[in-house]
């Protein structure tokens, strides 16, 4: 743990997401050591749960015993229709991070002067969250983009967003934690067996660590060389969407290999529209594209929440 703080080099100030979980709170406590007054910290409440308000006073009593400022923010996080319950608390999670990260913080830093505005902001993911990401990912049949699995470092909305702790286990994080008398909150919803993630961490790591012990560095090898190649194959697919133009030219498309028309029209979608298409979508209209050779040849094809057309020469999306 010490030694995995000590090779984190974020801009300060440094904003902690802080759930109250022994993952959140070792990070939360080790980075406060070793930055003090330049360390605050961001719970967010979905309001999901009734345990829900156990956390926030956790929260609070950690931040107040180590000085720690924090800011409490409450959401309604139920989905809509039709959307992933994790995705729609995720993506809320993310967007009120970022609120509160940019309003002012009343305290006042190291050197006796205010705070000045966060600049990063840490996520206590670790290295058992790695592999749970990763096969989850792999039960969906995601490419390489999706097996690349949990970056470490990003920038999104002028912060840098950081996962310091993912080459940990999870049980080392509690094992620092019980060293220093430290206590935390268990979230109940992670022993329900309904949610897929909890199934892989009840069942599939213990079975894993029995016969590969390496498994977590060796998953995180290949999730790393599954970044690379996404990579490359996103520089592929822009300079391929340059050279066939937005909207795409089919003739410049059919020229392409099918392995490159499908990048770069998975990235054309979702760059400049926001699509994504499922792999038999995108094979449909692969296909079209194929046999597109007369004229009078239509294309008109479901994609995301709209439509793929031919129009003309070119291909169009609309909703």
């Amino acid at each position: 743990m010490d030694a995995a703080i000590h090779r984190f080099a974020p801009q300060l100030p440094l904003a902690v997401a802080f759930s109250g979980g022994a993952d959140s709170t070792a990070l939360l406590l080790a980075c406060a050591e070793r930055w003090p007054g330049q360390v605050v910290a961001i719970h967010v409440h979905h309001g999901l749960q009734s345990a829900a308000d156990a956390f926030v006073g956790q929260c609070e009593k950690v931040c107040a015993q180590h000085a720690v400022p924090l800011k409490i923010r409450r959401v309604d996080a139920r989905h809509a229709p039709g959307q992933s319950p994790e995705d729609a608390a995720r993506q809320l999670r993310y967007a009120t991070l970022i609120e509160a990260a940019r309003e002012p913080w009343p305290v006042q830093g190291a050197s006796g002067d205010p705070l000045p505005p966060v600049r990063s902001m840490a996520l206590a993911q670790h290295a058992d969250d790695q592999v749970e990401t990763l096969l989850l990912a792999l039960s969906r049949g995601a490419g390489v983009a999706g097996l690349a699995a949990m970056p470490a470092q990003w920038s999104r909305a002028d912060l840098e967003w950081h996962r310091p702790l993912l080459d940990l286990p999870g049980q080392a994080l509690r094992d620092w934690l019980a060293a220093r008398g430290q206590a935390w909150v268990e979230d109940p919803t992670n022993a329900d067996a309904r949610y897929t993630r909890n199934r892989i961490r009840a069942q599939l790591l213990p079975a894993l660590q029995q016969a590969f012990p390496q498994f977590r560095a060796t998953f995180a090898r290949s999730s790393r060389h599954c970044a690379e190649a996404a990579e490359l194959l996103q520089e592929m697919a822009q300079a391929d969407l340059a050279a066939i133009g937005t909207p795409p030219g089919i003739t410049a498309l059919q020229a392409l290999s099918p392995a490159r028309q499908a990048n770069v029209l998975r990235h054309w979608l979702r760059s400049v529209h926001a699509i994504t298409p499922s792999a038999a979508q995108l094979d449909q209209l692969l296909a079209q594209i194929g046999v597109c050779r007369t004229r009078g040849h239509r294309i008109h094809l479901k994609m995301g929440r709209g439509f793929v057309r031919r129009l003309g020469s070119v291909l169009d999306w609309y909703n």
